[in-house]
């Protein structure tokens, strides 16, 4: 995975609500109530853990019974020594003591509380990479030696598996394409790790693979859930009792359930996504902009799915004079760099959302070169009056603008090749014309014409005039 990877802007939750959730998962409850109940008379191993005679004692205080009370009440003293909410004094002796970190979840701050979280969740995430060490029954050799090669585990690569889907969890969660709170389906999320993108209809060999990921993940997902990181149905266990079906291959869309439905939380979505910033990743979050200056806010949101930068923008605003506002959008607006006409769009998107009060500084550049056209549009759509007609060189200039933004935003996107079909139809002489037309992305834009166009002998006008607008400035036809 890239370092330089940018992943869609994600909508937190405000930090002391996450806190809130943080310190009710209950596995961090616990691991809180078992640091209360230690004290002088506690005892731990060469490992830090609880001395054997004292883990029923721990699940009596945690309330704990039937056959994984000591396995969770050692969870949880394993979680209480890494966060620094019991601390080690004394290794020779195994003694310990109230750890620093238990007065941050009493009276921290918010951002206190989630620092002690993510720790706790890293100590769950490494254990839930672990295979199932009662295996190990079997692998005893005769002299009393454990043969961990029988295992078949590679540690940095069970890490590696399991980052993978959780970060395709994460990407499935802030997608605008699906709903960021619908469950997603093991089966899916394992196939969207193991299946190459190439591949139209998985092997058998790829399907084996999906079904033994999809029990490693039911798993691990049984385990994540108690820190808070994701709401889990787990498998159905009469499907894993019943040979004749095989939980890899295609279901009846509905029996998915039954083969564990996971989705993210939003403390695990916070969780996800600040450890991801740590791998290198750009993942942004929705409000991060909100204080910045305006060519922040355009560049920022250039690359934002509609209803994310919608929302950026709107916290933008929400904290400024609307007319102070118009005037330092537009002046972030101008340039001709390869980035200028998508600002250019997200500055008309955001200046949308304001009102009469910000008519001012939109008269003020009716006679810009670069701002005149998308002033006049907001004018009008605003219903002033007395908004003067544009000049035929500033109407072709906008159109070559706004398909050039739509070409850096979107790509050869359906929405573009609309906007291409009538453009011929709209500006008689259109490509005797724009070729002359001083806009830096003139040529790429008829370029894109030349592709998208579906009358031919459009397209090959459009061609020609790419051609000559290149030849124009000196550049070699592209």
């Amino acid at each position: 995975m890239s370092d330089r990877s940018t992943l869609p802007p994600v909508r937190l939750r405000p930090e002391a609500e996450l806190a809130r959730d943080a310190l009710s998962a209950p596995l961090l409850s616990r691991a809180v109530r078992i640091a209360r109940w230690a004290g002088p008379d506690t005892r731990v191993d060469a490992g830090g853990g609880l001395v054997e005679e004292q883990i029923p004692a721990a699940a009596r205080a945690l309330a704990l019974t039937g056959d994984d009370a000591a396995a969770e009440a050692s969870e949880a003293w394993r979680v209480a020594v890494d966060t620094g909410l019991v601390e080690i004094v004394d290794e020779d002796e195994g003694t310990v003591a109230a750890g620093e970190e238990m007065a941050l979840l009493t009276g921290g701050s918010p951002q206190d509380v989630l620092a002690v979280w993510l720790t706790a969740l890293e100590t769950v995430l490494a254990d839930a990479s672990v295979p199932d060490l009662d295996d190990l029954v079997d692998l005893v050799a005769e002299g009393g030696a454990v043969d961990l090669s029988g295992l078949d585990w590679d540690p940095e690569a069970e890490a590696e598996f399991l980052d993978g889907v959780l970060a395709n969890l994460y990407l499935l969660t802030v997608s605008e394409n699906t709903p960021g709170d619908a469950p997603v389906p093991l089966p899916a999320l394992a196939a969207s790790v193991l299946v190459p993108g190439d591949m139209n209809e998985p092997t058998d060999d790829v399907l084996e693979q999906i079904s033994d990921a999809m029990m490693r993940l039911d798993d691990q997902f049984r385990m994540l859930e108690p820190i808070g990181l994701v709401a889990y149905r787990p498998v159905d266990e009469a499907l894993m009792a019943d040979a004749d079906e095989e939980p890899g291959a295609p279901v009846d869309e509905s029996d998915v359930a039954r083969y564990g439905m996971v989705r993210l939380t939003p403390l695990g979505l916070y969780g996800l996504r600040a450890r991801l910033l740590e791998a290198g990743f750009t993942a942004p979050a929705v409000g991060d902009l909100a204080d910045k200056g305006a060519d922040a806010l355009l560049d920022g949101t250039a690359g934002f799915p509609p209803l994310a930068a919608h929302a950026e923008t709107e916290r933008w605003l929400a904290g400024r004079e609307p007319l102070a506002a118009a005037r330092e959008l537009l002046a972030a607006a101008r340039g001709t760099d390869a980035g200028a006409p998508l600002r250019r769009l997200r500055c008309q998107q955001a200046l949308s959302l304001l009102g009469p009060e910000a008519e001012p500084a939109l008269r003020d550049v009716l006679d810009d070169a670069e701002l005149g056209g998308l002033a006049r549009v907001w004018l009008t759509e605003h219903g002033a009056r007395d908004v003067p007609a544009p000049p035929e060189a500033m109407v072709f200039w906008l159109t070559v603008d706004t398909l050039a933004a739509q070409l850096a935003a979107e790509g050869d996107s359906e929405e573009l090749r609309a906007l291409v079909q009538g453009l011929a139809r709209q500006h008689s002489g259109f490509f005797e014309t724009v070729w002359r037309v001083a806009h830096p992305a003139t040529a790429e834009v008829l370029e894109a014409v030349g592709r998208l166009h579906p009358d031919k002998r459009a397209a090959k006008e459009a061609r020609k005039a790419a051609f000559k607008a290149r030849s124009q400035r000196g550049e070699q036809p592209g």
